[in-house]
């Protein structure tokens, strides 16, 4: 096997990835090679059934034979997919996430085809964009597969690759399970729209920055479909009466106009959003991927950086409820590069080279999960999720700002506390924060968390963010997990939520009575992380996480909608009130799950 596989490595020209396991190798000598060279077909025009034509690029290898094809959809521009610099680290200038389709030169040069099209509305296509994952968008992209497995040079295996929009766009159209798609490999995707854009119910700006990244010409926001003018005008006004809107010049900026019945032509989509604060219909009907899962039987390969509630818990949820009877899921280290995803592409072409080449690769013997372990910086396989030998342990928050084992004993303890102020009148943001003691030995996290908050509130609402950091003995902190909830979105389905996984009722907020104590369920990042000796763990708690930095526009900074009231919290960690995080400690890890 060394032999052989050194033989392929020099072949194909790259190293052997760190996440392949020699025990599961198999045909490594009829794994893809690339022999091929590039024929590079631009602005192609396909006409969908209503008669809109959309234009696509073809990239495809330079052989007289029938091939398997790559489908790569999304909002971004067909152009920017096939930029040509060199993959760019997050802290690069040049780094642009929008770039999310895998080396197109590497998968056609070793056989396959890729085709890129335009969505409706956007760059050469005809038509009107209707937002990401819309019911036209998904049904377009059907129509283009089929259209692809028609063409003379395919060979009726169609894939599709991609990451986040490029992603979650996979999911969607499998659901509708189109005849010649295959396999799919669904990269950074979410569960819920709805979580990406409010997570824990906070609205977010993220998608105010990201849409300006989508080259539409021809755009309107859904909420003109769904509603007449008067209603349209009717809800812009109750937006515009939440205080945090009203006093928010960027929001109020935006709005305004609407409710005047004057409609801006840019930012749509998060029009959309903004009007929509709770989950409901619009959300599960138009943008959310849970619902069809259970419709999905082609094979799907899951992954995911370690990053983002929305994407780490979103990713496990989606593939526990998927309905495949073939599905993997990995976890990747959240600093890969881009353009060209070079760290992981190698797995993406040993997926495909089984699907859609027939080639046992053995990546089905594999067990289904695989991840990176941050710390130790080591991948390993893992049969289940929760992993079954999670010891799930409760650190407790202390007088003192202790962080331990064992909650207090004593009853009636004066809370700690902190105070928000409105961002329009100071930039300061108090925290207050608990500690470990130094640890004696490595502590591994792997999985879930929730932060458990007893608290009161001098408002009917507010916000709390939470943070995880690890404490390195000269005092620097690296941040290991992050959550955050609206306190009116605290109500979680009990039936449905588990210790790990709170289920809220984002559709049925309930505004708090002001001094009232309450247990707030902060939902964080799932992780993999190990914490050495002589480190701490640490846990913040705060009212409001922007990014720092100056900006002459804050949008990009404020990452999520601050408060616009003062606000004075109380934590409560008594006898009677136990505030505590929930950790997934995993105490011991059988060699053989170790990846070599």
């Amino acid at each position: 096997m060394e032999k052989l596989l050194g033989y392929f490595l020099e072949e194909t020209s790259i190293g052997k990835p760190p996440y392949w396991d020699r025990r599961y190798l198999k045909n490594i000598d009829k794994l893809s090679k690339p022999i091929y060279d590039v024929i590079e077909e631009k602005d192609i025009f396909v006409t969908m059934r209503d008669g809109t034509r959309l234009c696509l690029d073809i990239f495809r290898p330079t052989t007289k034979e029938k091939v398997p094809v790559l489908v790569a959809w999304g909002g971004y521009g067909k152009d920017l997919q096939s930029i040509d610099i060199p993959p760019q680290p997050w802290e690069s200038y040049m780094f642009n996430h929008d770039v999310e389709v895998p080396d197109i030169k590497f998968f056609v040069r070793r056989g396959y085809a890729v085709i890129i099209p335009d969505p409706r509305g956007i760059g050469k296509s005809e038509g009107e964009w209707k937002m990401p994952f819309s019911k036209q968008e998904v049904q377009d992209c059907y129509e283009v597969i089929e259209w692809v497995a028609r063409q003379d040079w395919c060979d009726g295996n169609i894939g599709m690759i991609g990451l986040s929009y490029l992603g979650t766009v996979q999911l969607i159209v499998a659901a509708l399970q189109p005849p010649h798609l295959r396999a799919i490999c669904p990269w950074e995707i979410h569960y819920n729209w709805y979580d990406r854009n409010y997570p824990g119910g906070i609205l977010t700006t993220f998608l105010w920055v990201w849409e300006s990244e989508v080259p539409f010409h021809t755009a309107k926001p859904h909420s003109l479909e769904l509603y007449g003018e008067d209603e349209l005008k009717r809800k812009v006004r109750e937006r515009l009466k939440d205080p945090d809107i009203r006093s928010n010049p960027y929001f109020y900026q935006f709005l305004k106009p609407w409710e005047n019945g004057r409609y801006p032509q840019s930012h749509p989509c998060f029009f959309d959003v903004l009007l929509h604060p709770t989950d409901g219909p619009f959300w599960r009907e138009t943008w959310a991927v849970a619902p069809i899962l259970d419709k999905i039987k082609i094979p799907v390969y899951f992954g995911g950086p370690w990053y983002l509630a929305a994407y780490t818990v979103g990713l496990i949820k989606s593939f526990l409820e998927c309905g495949s009877k073939y599905k993997k899921l990995m976890f990747f280290p959240p600093d890969f590069k881009l353009p060209k995803l070079p760290e992981l592409k190698e797995e993406i072409l040993r997926w495909y080279d089984h699907w859609l080449k027939g080639v046992d690769t053995g990546i089905m013997n594999e067990p289904p999960i695989k991840i990176f372990v941050m710390g130790v910086n080591r991948w390993r396989y893992e049969y289940e999720w929760p992993i079954a030998r999670t010891r799930w342990t409760k650190l407790y928050l202390k007088t003192f700002n202790k962080l331990e084992p064992e909650p207090e004993e004593e009853e009636d303890l004066s809370p700690d506390a902190f105070v928000h102020r409105p961002p329009i009148v100071s930039v300061e943001m108090q925290s207050l924060t608990y500690i470990t003691k130094p640890l004696a030995k490595p502590l591994e996290v792997t999985g879930q968390m929730v932060t458990y908050l007893y608290a009161s509130i001098d408002q009917d609402d507010a916000a709390f963010y939470v943070t995880l950091y690890d404490v390195s003995p000269d005092g620097g902190r690296k941040t290991v997990s992050t959550g955050c909830l609206k306190a009116s979105h605290r109500i979680i389905d009990e039936e449905k939520s588990k210790p790990w996984q709170p289920h809220y009722l984002h559709s049925n907020p309930k505004p708090v009575n002001p001094g009232e104590i309450n247990l707030y369920p902060i939902e964080m990042e799932a992780k993999s992380y190990v914490f050495f000796p002589e480190h701490k763990i640490q846990l913040e708690i705060t009212s409001w996480k922007p990014l720092p930095g100056v900006h002459h526009h804050k949008m990009q900074l404020m990452l999520t909608l601050p408060s616009s009231r003062l606000t004075h919290y109380k934590i409560y960690r008594d006898a009677k009130h136990q505030s505590h995080i929930l950790l997934p400690v995993i105490q011991e890890t059988p060699e053989d799950l170790w990846i070599t």
